[in-house]
C-alpha cells in the first residue's frame, strides 16, 4: 500500500483561531481525505507553533506565563478541528517534550557536519513575524509588509546556520524538480530569493528563553522557525505511542502553507534537511490569503471572520464548501458573508440539495424506493466518461477549486437530465415504465458518483446522501456510473435547508 503523508503549517498559539487556519485546515483534510479514498495510508498532521517572541509578548501583555497561554489556545486550535468535520491523525504541540528532544537531536546533528558557528547578528526585525527582514523585504516608513509595524533594529549573539553553503544544491533542486513548489508563482518567487544570493541566519537566540534549549549553550534557545519546520520530522516519530513511523510516512507527500511563510519552507527547511541529511518533501503547495477590505484575514489586523459562528449556523460541509470553491485554491481571493449566503443558496440548496431531494423522493414515490434493475442511460455515460480520472489528476496537484468545478458540473447536468426525461410525466405513461425506470436508475447512480467524489469537501452531506441510498462505498474504484449496487432507497431531509 502507497503511503501519503499530508501537513498543515503549525498555528500560532499567541492568539485564538480564525477562518485563515480553517481554510488550511479544511484544504489540507480534503486532501487526506481524497487519498483514502484513493485506498493509501495517510497520515494527516495538524498542530501548534508554541515557541517564541510572539507568542512571550502575547503572554506577557495579558499578564500570564507563555506556556499558559500555548496551553489555553492551543486548545481552541485543537477544537477546531472536528468543528471543521477534518479528521487529523495527530495534532502535535511544539512544547511536547518528544518534539523538544527530536529538534536537540537533528539540530546538533546539524552542528556536527559542520553548518553551525557562532556569531553576532544585526538587522531589522518584526516581533509579530519572529523575523529578520532583507532590505528587499522592508515596506515604505522601514515597515513589516505583512503587519505594518515599525520594524525595529536587533543586534544579539547567535549561532549561525550555514544557509549559504546550500545556494547551489537549492539551485540544482529547482532546476531538477520544477513542480517541487506550486503554484508557479511561488516557484519563481522561492526561486529569485534564491539567485539574489543566501546569507547565513540566526539559528538560536540569546536574549529570549521561551523556546527550545539549545544542548551545547543552554543560554541560548532555538529560533523558533527552526524549531518549528522540524515538528513535520518530530511528529511521526512519536505519534502513536510505541511506534516510530518515519520509515513509513518520511518524506512528506504534501505541506500545504500560506504564501506568507514561501521563505523559511522553500529555502530554509530543504538547507535545514540537507545539513541533516534528511530526505526533502515531495511537494510544497502554497495557497493564497483569504481578503477582507482588501487585507489578508488576520488577528492583529482585527478584520476577521468568525468560522465558530458560520459553522453554527449553517454546518461544517457549506463552510468548506465556499472556501474551497469561491477562492480558487493557490490564489487570493476575497471572502464576504453576501458571497457565502449567495454559494449556499444556489449551489448547496439548490443544485446538490434539490437534486438530491427530487431524486429520492421520485424513487420512493414512483418505485416504492427500489432501484430499477435498468442499463444506464447512454445519453449521460459520455459526461461522466473520464471524471473520476480527472478529479484524481487534479487533485494529484492540489488543484482542490478545479476538481471540485470538475464534479459540479456533473451535478448540474444531472439537474438538466431530471427535466430532459421529466419522471412525473414518464410515470403518467404506463408504455414508458421501461424509460422511467431508466431514468431513475440513472439518476440514482449519478446521484451515488457525485456523492462519492464530493466527500473530500462534504464529508458528512456525502455520507448521509450515501446512506439515503444504501451505496456506503467511498472508494474512487467505484465512482462510475453503473458500477454502485444500489437496491432500495429512502427520502431524505434537506441536506441544505435554506437560510430564513
Amino acid at each position: 500500500m502507497s503511503s501519503f503523508y499530508v501537513t498543515t503549517p503549525i498555528y500560532y498559539v499567541n492568539a485564538a483561531p480564525h477562518l485563515g487556519h480553517a481554510y488550511t485546515t479544511i484544504a489540507v483534510d480534503a486532501l487526506a481525505r481524497h487519498h483514502r479514498q484513493r485506498g493509501e495510508d495517510v497520515f494527516f498532521l495538524t498542530g501548534t507553533d508554541e515557541h517564541g517572541e510572539p507568542v512571550a509578548d502575547a503572554a506577557h501583555a495579558l499578564g500570564v506565563e507563555p506556556q499558559e497561554l500555548a496551553d489555553r489556545n492551543a486548545e481552541r486550535f485543537k477544537a477546531l478541528v472536528p468543528l471543521l468535520g477534518a479528521a487529523n491523525d495527530f495534532f502535535i504541540r511544539t512544547t511536547d517534550s518528544e518534539h523538544m528532544a527530536k529538534v536537540q537531536e537533528v539540530l546538533t546533528r546539524v552542528r556536527e557536519n559542520g553548518y553551525v558557528y557562532e556569531g553576532t547578528y544585526e538587522g531589522w526585525y518584526c516581533p509579530r513575524c519572529a523575523d529578520f527582514k532583507a532590505e528587499n523585504e522592508i515596506d515604505e516608513g522601514n515597515r513589516c509588509p505583512i503587519h505594518h509595524i515599525e520594524l525595529t533594529r536587533e543586534q544579539e549573539d547567535s549561532y549561525f546556520f550555514k544557509l549559504s553553503s546550500f545556494q547551489e544544491p537549492l539551485e540544482r533542486l529547482y532546476a531538477e524538480q520544477e513542480t517541487w513548489i506550486t503554484p508557479r508563482t511561488r516557484y519563481n518567487e522561492a526561486l529569485s530569493f534564491i539567485r539574489s544570493g543566501l546569507r547565513d541566519v540566526p539559528l538560536t537566540r540569546h536574549k529570549l528563553t521561551w523556546g527550545v534549549p539549545v544542548p551545547w549553550n543552554e543560554e541560548h534557545v532555538f529560533y523558533v522557525w527552526f524549531d518549528a519546520l522540524l515538528n513535520y520530522y518530530s511528529a511521526l516519530s512519536y505519534a502513536r505511542p510505541g511506534e516510530d513511523l518515519t520509515g513509513e510516512f518520511w518524506p512528506a507527500s504534501y505541506h500545504v502553507i500560506a504564501k506568507d511563510i514561501l521563505r523559511f519552507h522553500a529555502i530554509y527547511w530543504p538547507a535545514l534537511l540537507m545539513a541533516a541529511e534528511l530526505e526533502l518533501p515531495e511537494r510544497i503547495f502554497v495557497h493564497g490569503y483569504l481578503l477582507m477590505d482588501g487585507e489578508k484575514m488576520s488577528k492583529s489586523l482585527g478584520n476577521v471572520l468568525d468560522p465558530f459562528a458560520v459553522i453554527e449556523r449553517f454546518g461544517a460541509d457549506a463552510l468548506r464548501f465556499y472556501l474551497l470553491r469561491d477562492v480558487p485554491f493557490g490564489q487570493d481571493g476575497s471572502v464576504s458573508t453576501a458571497s457565502f449566503e449567495q454559494r449556499y443558496e444556489s449551489e448547496l440548496a439548490n443544485d446538490l440539495g434539490n437534486l438530491a431531494s427530487r431524486t429520492l423522493a421520485m424513487i420512493v414515490r414512483y418505485r416504492d424506493g427500489v432501484v430499477p434493475a435498468s442499463e444506464m442511460d447512454p445519453v449521460l455515460i459520455p459526461d461522466f466518461d473520464g471524471l473520476t480520472a480527472r478529479v484524481e489528476e487534479l487533485i494529484g496537484r492540489a488543484e482542490l477549486t478545479l476538481a471540485l468545478e470538475e464534479i459540479w458540473q456533473r451535478v448540474r447536468r444531472l439537474n438538466r437530465y431530471v427535466e430532459e426525461q421529466a419522471p412525473w410525466q414518464l410515470a403518467k405513461v404506463q408504455s414508458r415504465a421501461s424509460d422511467l425506470d431508466r431514468a431513475l436508475r440513472t439518476l440514482a447512480e449519478g446521484l451515488r458518483v457525485v456523492a462519492v467524489l464530493l466527500w473530500p469537501y462534504l464529508p458528512a452531506s456525502s455520507e448521509r446522501l450515501l446512506d439515503a441510498l444504501g451505496a456506503n462505498d467511498l472508494s474512487l474504484a467505484g465512482a462510475t456510473l453503473g458500477a454502485g449496487k444500489i437496491e432500495r432507497v429512502r427520502k431524505i431531509e434537506s441536506l441544505f435547508p435554506k437560510s430564513a
